[in-house]
C-alpha cells in the first residue's frame, strides 16, 4: 500500500465549560491512503464532526486542541504559520459542511461564493473566476448555471445549496475532501443523487475523501474503510466488508443491527441499543461503552482498552473481542 497522505496521531480536543471541561476527543489516530474513501460513522456527539475541525485547526474558545499531530505533505498541521494554513484549507484541504444553510454566506451571491477560492488561491483573474465558477456549477449538477450565478442561498433548494457546496469544495481541485454528513438534511432522492454525483467527482479527480456519517447504507456504499467512533475515540477500524460481516466491538455489532431491515415481520420492532451515549465530563478510564454493554467485564470498567489488530487491517477496542469472533470451520 502506498505510504498515507494524511496521518493523524493521538488527536485530543477538549471543551472548556461552567461544568468542567468536555472531553470531547480522546485519542484519535488514523491515516489516509491516496485515492480512498474513509468512512467515519458514530451516533451525534461521538466526535467525528470535532475530530474533522481540529484537523484542520478549526476549533475555536472555549474549544483546545490539547494533544497530537497531523502530518500532511510531510509537515505537521500544528506547526504551519496562519498563512500556510491559509493556503491548505480550502485549496489541498476541502471540507463540505453538512449544513449549507450556515455554510454559505446568506447575503453573497452564489456566484461569488465560489470564485472567491479561485481569486484566493489560484490568483485568477475576475473574468476567469466567473467563467470557472459556471464550469464548477455546470460540473455539480446545477442546470442553466449562469441563471444563478447572481442568487442569494435562500433562493436555491436544499439540494441546489448543497451542489453549490460541492462546487466551491472542489474549486481548486483538493487533494483531501472531508465531507460532513453531506445529504442528511435532503430527502432521499436527492440524496442518492448527491452521492452519486461525489462518487462521480472523486473518480474524476482522484480526490481521497473522508465521509462523516451515521447511515451505515452509505458507508456500504461509498467507502473502502471504516472508522467506528463513539465517546471521541475509534472503538473499531476495518474494511467495510469486514465490518459488516465480522465486526468485532458491542458498539458496531449495535449500530448495525439498529438498522432498518426490509425482510422483517410487521410486529417486528427496530432494534435500539440501550442507555445514552456518555457526557464525557471526565477522562475515561474504563471503557465508555460499559454501560451499554451487555458483556462488559470487571477490567472493561477498569481500564479502557486500546485499539488492537485483531484480524488482517482490522483493529478493535474491546478486552471480550473474542466473543465476537468468527468461528473457524474445522477440517
Amino acid at each position: 500500500m502506498q505510504d498515507p497522505i494524511l496521518i493523524v496521531e493521538d488527536l485530543k480536543v477538549r471543551f472548556k465549560t461552567k461544568t468542567g471541561a468536555v472531553f470531547a476527543v480522546n485519542g484519535v489516530t488514523f491515516e489516509l491512503h491516496a485515492g480512498e474513501i474513509l468512512t467515519i460513522v458514530g451516533e451525534s456527539g461521538s466526535g467525528k464532526t470535532v475530530s474533522m475541525l481540529a484537523l484542520l485547526r478549526l476549533i475555536d474558545l472555549p474549544g483546545e486542541i490539547t494533544g497530537g499531530r497531523v502530518l500532511y505533505a510531510g509537515k505537521d498541521m500544528y506547526q504551519r504559520s496562519p498563512d500556510e494554513m491559509q493556503q491548505v484549507r480550502g485549496s489541498k484541504i476541502a471540507l463540505i459542511s453538512q449544513d449549507p444553510d450556515t455554510a454559505l454566506n446568506p447575503v453573497l451571491q452564489v456566484g461569488l461564493q465560489v470564485s472567491e477560492a479561485l481569486v484566493v488561491h489560484k490568483d485568477m483573474s475576475k473574468r476567469e473566476a466567473r467563467e470557472k465558477t459556471i464550469e464548477l456549477l455546470t460540473m455539480a449538477g446545477i442546470p442553466e448555471p449562469v441563471r444563478y450565478l447572481e442568487s442569494y442561498p435562500h433562493q436555491l433548494s436544499g439540494g441546489m445549496r448543497q451542489r453549490v457546496m460541492i462546487a466551491v469544495a472542489l474549486a481548486c481541485q483538493p487533494e483531501i475532501l472531508i465531507a460532513d454528513e453531506p445529504t442528511t438534511a435532503l430527502d432521499v432522492t436527492v440524496q442518492a443523487d448527491i452521492i452519486d454525483l461525489m462518487l462521480r467527482l472523486q473518480k474524476k479527480f482522484g480526490m481521497s475523501v473522508i465521509w462523516i456519517t451515521h447511515d451505515l447504507g452509505v458507508v456500504a456504499r461509498v467507502a473502502q474503510r471504516v472508522l467506528v467512533m463513539y465517546a471521541g475515540m475509534i472503538v473499531e477500524e476495518a474494511r467495510v466488508i469486514d465490518l459488516f460481516t465480522s465486526p468485532r466491538h458491542p458498539y458496531s455489532i449495535g449500530l448495525l443491527n439498529a438498522r432498518p431491515r426490509v425482510d422483517g415481520g410487521e410486529d417486528e420492532r427496530l432494534y435500539n441499543i440501550p442507555g445514552a451515549p456518555p457526557v464525557m465530563l471526565e477522562e475515561p478510564k474504563g471503557c465508555p461503552f460499559v454501560p451499554r454493554c451487555r458483556f462488559a467485564s470487571g477490567r472493561c470498567r477498569m481500564e479502557n482498552p486500546p485499539l488492537i489488530e485483531v484480524a488482517n487491517r482490522h483493529y478493535t477496542a474491546c478486552w471480550e473481542h473474542r466473543r465476537f469472533a468468527p468461528e473457524e470451520s474445522g477440517n
